[in-house]
C-alpha cells in the first residue's frame, strides 16, 4: 500500500477544485478530482482512495446521494467522507450524518484545519 494518503475531491466549481488541490498536494497528498457526483462515482469504479472529500451542491448527483451510493456499495463503504461546503444548517449536517458522512467542513476552508481533518480520518 502506498505511504502517500490518496483523496479525490469531489466539487463543481473549478476554482475550488484548484484551491483544493493546491492545499493538498503541497502538504504531501495525492488528490484526484471529479466535477459531480456521478464523475466521482464513475472514477471511484477504477480507482483507490483513502478519503473522499465532497461538495453538497453540485449537478447531476449532489454530495448526499455521492455519499448514500458509495456507503450502499461494497468497494469504498468503508472510506472516510469528509463534506466540505457552505451549507452550515444542523438539518443538512444531520442529514450528511445518516447518509454516512465522517465529517463536516465548512467553506471557505482553513487549509491547516482541513489538513488536520484528512489526517484525522484517513488513519
Amino acid at each position: 500500500m502506498s505511504s502517500t494518503t490518496r483523496i479525490l475531491t469531489v466539487d463543481d466549481s473549478a476554482s475550488m477544485r484548484a484551491l483544493l488541490n493546491h492545499a493538498l498536494s503541497t502538504n504531501g497528498f495525492e488528490v484526484a478530482q471529479a466535477d459531480d457526483g456521478v464523475s466521482a462515482l464513475e472514477w471511484l469504479a477504477v480507482n483507490e482512495v483513502d478519503v473522499v472529500i465532497t461538495d453538497i451542491n453540485m449537478p447531476r448527483l449532489d454530495g448526499f446521494g455521492l455519499i448514500e451510493q458509495v456507503r450502499g456499495g461494497t468497494r469504498h463503504r468503508d472510506r472516510p467522507i469528509l463534506v466540505l461546503t457552505t451549507e452550515s444548517s444542523d438539518e443538512k449536517k444531520a442529514r450528511a450524518r445518516a447518509a454516512g458522512a465522517t465529517g463536516w467542513i465548512v467553506k471557505p476552508f482553513d487549509t491547516e484545519k482541513l489538513v488536520a481533518a484528512v489526517r484525522r480520518v484517513s488513519h
